[in-house]
């Protein structure tokens, strides 16, 4: 490894005097035989200062300051070189005097611009690469995080350097009592924002990580699922709201086949196909994983699916089914529940958990289920399995004891 051979010296230039007979101090900085000079802006009357000391004659108290001043500078310099040592930048006279003048000094990237650079390429791969319910997650992660910057430090944006552990733990503070989220949702959206903050650090705009030693945790939750009787409660009910009525079969739809809201959302003609035996199939990519769903229609979905056939909104988009937004789908499912009396809170997704549920209880496999769930090992697919009352008692009725 090559040495480096580095000297910093301070002197004067007597051949510029100023009016009052001082000279201007400079400092040369030597690095590998290789000098630069510049300026302190300070000035001293010559015979006051020490060539062989390299300082001023400490015969005034202002001359003391001076050298506490030049001493500081010297103290700067040789942090400065140990900086660009310790980042692997080559060190040289030119860099050390840029890096003290502030020259080399990056620009600071604040937060709401890397956070905006960010939303606008994942609009860009809305419908390739990023399903659009995570480019909008980002964009409500983005209006979070600005909303709160404003209410609590009054201001617009603020530098990367700026979000230190302490607005971490603020932020999420903040998400749980202001915009009152759940334990779970506000981890959702710290997540979103340790990106934001893991980009800016592999970028090198940021030198702390203030999510250093913080750990997320979830808090285990127990989906709801609807019973059989609830389900019969569903399909029995006369409902003469056009929009309800649409809603509640779309959702018996999704509890016969497993499929999330985004799927049935874009469920299509060519999804359908028909086999040599007469069954017809789901068979479509997940648009969460692109893992292939495979689900075998069975009479109840084959007939909601002959109920929309004819339907103007699906003929003109080519879609099967007219699915409203998930926000309105699932205010809708809890005005339906009411109806019906159901005590559960209906989501979209309460139906993937219901299929889930039903078809392990009724013996078909875990490998079979997650096939039709488009999962991509069985333990994706336990999470979604719950034990029925009856599944309990036909298998212990299974139990034979002789005395």
């Amino acid at each position: 490894m090559e040495r480096t051979t580095f000297c910093l010296l301070f002197y004067i230039r007597r051949t510029k005097l100023n009016r009052n007979g001082e000279a201007p101090i400079m400092m040369r900085i030597t690095v590998n035989g290789v000098r630069v000079d510049a300026s302190v802006k300070k000035t001293i009357l010559p015979e006051f200062w020490s060539v062989a000391k390299g300082k001023a004659l400490e015969k005034k108290r202002e001359y003391k300051e001076l050298n506490l001043y030049l001493d500081s500078i010297r103290l700067r310099i040789m942090k400065i070189q140990r900086e660009l040592e310790i980042e692997g930048v080559a060190v040289s006279a030119g860099s050390v005097l840029e890096r003290f003048l502030g020259k080399d000094a990056p620009v600071q990237r604040t937060l709401f611009e890397v956070f905006r650079e960010h939303n606008d390429k994942c609009a860009q791969l809305s419908g390739t690469d990023m399903a659009p319910a995570t480019v909008q997650r980002y964009e409500t992660s983005l209006k979070h995080t600005q909303d709160f910057v404003w209410e609590t430090y009054h201001k617009k944006d603020i530098l990367l350097d700026e979000v230190s552990r302490q607005f971490v733990e603020d932020y999420e503070f903040w998400l749980k009592t202001s915009k009152k989220c759940c334990h779970n949702t506000a981890t959702k959206y710290l997540k979103n924002f340790k990106k934001i903050i893991r980009i800016a650090l592999a970028k090198g705009w940021m030198k702390n990580d203030p999510f250093l030693e913080i750990r997320f945790s979830l808090d285990k939750v127990e989906p709801d699922f609807l019973e059989d009787s609830e389900i019969r409660k569903l399909i029995s009910k006369e409902i003469d709201i056009p929009r309800l009525s649409q809603v509640r079969d779309i959702f018996v739809f999704c509890c016969f086949t497993g499929l999330a809201f985004s799927d049935i959302h874009g469920l299509r003609k060519e999804h359908i196909v028909e086999d040599s035996n007469g069954v017809r199939w789901i068979r479509k990519g997940r648009q969460k994983t692109k893992i292939m769903c495979n689900i075998p229609l069975m009479e109840i979905p084959l007939k909601i699916l002959e109920k929309y056939s004819t339907n103007e909104y699906c003929r003109k988009h080519g879609v099967l089914f007219p699915v409203l937004c998930n926000q309105k789908m699932n205010a809708y499912l809890k005005e339906l529940a009411d109806i019906c009396g159901i005590k559960k809170t209906l989501t979209t997704h309460v139906a993937r958990h219901t299929f889930a549920t039903f078809a392990l209880a009724n013996g078909v496999s875990i490998e079979s289920v997650a096939k039709m769930l488009g999962h991509t090992n069985v333990q994706m697919t336990r999470h979604y399995a719950r034990v029925l009352d009856r599944t309990i008692i036909r298998e212990v009725s299974q139990i034979k004891v002789d005395f």
